[in-house]
């Protein structure tokens, strides 16, 4: 046998555990500010949301106005060209972007994408190792903010970057 065709022969797959994302979300939005919960999930007291385990992405950092997340992309990440899939890049970034907003917000305020452009540089895959992806506030006011991010890999290679605008509002 061939090496091509024992690889060929390999049941790749891939399974996805989480937490119930009600379990002290409820109670951690209304009582802690945007920084606080997302501290909180970095440091494992407060599961991730569903989304993080299924595509993998993890909180590095955060602070005022910052956020950092990363990823290791891998084939079930891929698309039909054997690349990480646009979407995928696109959730990284959204979810970095929303994050850094969110931030800045006390407890009992929360935020949601109102619109996100992402444009992509060069395709990521497997090979690329681990993605890091940052993004910082470009304007907050009292109902919408602007954000933007980078998703960058070894040597501080820029593989996309994107803008969003967040809907800011009150909890409940």
């Amino acid at each position: 046998m061939h090496e091509r065709d024992f690889f060929m022969d390999m049941e790749r797959k891939r399974t996805i555990v989480w937490d119930d994302p009600q379990i002290n979300k409820r109670d951690a939005v209304s009582s802690l500010s945007g920084l606080d919960y997302l501290r909180a999930i970095r440091d494992g007291k407060i599961s991730p949301p569903p989304v993080a385990k299924l595509i993998g992405y993890q909180i590095k950092e955060v602070d005022h106005g910052f956020a950092a997340f990363e990823l290791h992309p891998g084939e079930h990440h891929y698309n039909p060209f054997a690349t990480v899939h646009g979407g995928i890049l696109s959730t990284l970034l959204d979810t970095t972007m929303t994050s850094a907003v969110l931030t800045t917000l006390p407890q009992n305020i929360t935020c949601s994408t109102v619109e996100i452009k992402v444009n992509f540089i060069k395709p990521v895959s497997a090979e690329s190792k681990l993605v890091r992806c940052e993004a910082r506030i470009i304007h907050i006011g009292r109902k919408l903010a602007t954000v933007e991010g980078r998703i960058k890999g070894g040597n501080d290679e820029l593989y996309a970057h994107g803008v969003s605008t967040c809907l800011i509002f009150k909890v409940g």
